[in-house]
């Protein structure tokens, strides 16, 4: 991932937390037809390895879990919130006309190797975990124990799980880190007079930045 000095985040303890935060991640192996994407909801165990291990499943009719090849490396992408950067946003505008528009996001890529599992009790205790995870916010949680056990193990043998251990890690976050103090604020204001929940959440992410950089830095 082409990620400049200005964009990079190294710090495991911020990819583990905009890991969690994204919700649905995008799998990509190398199999016998050619790169295979597939998107899927994992589950991050930090304690795993030096960067942390995944957990997921995919359908046992993805032909991805078959064709991968355990010899090469594969890729797990993480999206965050992002939106367009308006130019009018900028006092920059005002001052040299000398702006463009561009797009601010977070994006994380873990590289690593898969190793496929098909034991039926781990399969329920992944399930189990990510359903807990997508049902907590519910007012009435539904539980995997919610359905009959016959049905829930027939589903069982319809997926394959996988873990993947994270070897290493690139994070970006661009979120105009290259221009001037005036012009992130300018693009902050002009996010949040949107009232849009997702551009909200960019402007959110800039502050949180900012506030990183500390009050001597420009």
């Amino acid at each position: 991932m082409y990620t400049p000095k200005a964009f990079e985040v190294e710090d495991l303890t911020i990819l583990h937390a905009a890991m969690n935060q994204s919700e649905l991640a995008t799998l990509v192996t190398t199999t016998t037809r050619g790169l295979v994407a597939t998107h899927l909801p994992l589950l991050l165990d930090e304690t795993r390895g030096q960067y942390g291990t995944l957990t997921g499943h995919v359908s046992r009719a993805n032909l991805q879990w078959r064709e991968a090849d355990s010899e090469a490396e594969a890729l797990i992408i993480f999206l965050g919130p992002d939106t367009y950067v308006s130019p009018s946003w900028y006092p920059a505008k005002q001052e040299t006309g000398r702006v463009v528009p561009t797009w601010n996001y977070t994006a994380i890529h873990a590289y690593g190797r898969l190793t496929f599992f098909e034991d039926a009790e781990r399969l329920r205790t992944v399930v189990t975990e990510l359903t807990k995870r997508h049902e907590a916010s519910f007012p009435r949680p539904w539980q995997v124990t919610d359905a009959p056990a016959v049905y829930i193990d027939s589903q069982l043998k319809a997926i394959v799980g996988f873990d993947f251990q994270i070897l290493r890690l690139e994070g970006k976050q661009k979120f105009n880190q290259n221009r001037s103090a005036e012009d992130r604020t300018g693009v902050i204001l002009g996010l949040r007079e949107l009232r849009d929940e997702r551009k909200t959440q960019v402007a959110e992410l800039m502050e949180e930045i900012e506030s990183r950089r500390g009050p001597t830095e420009g």
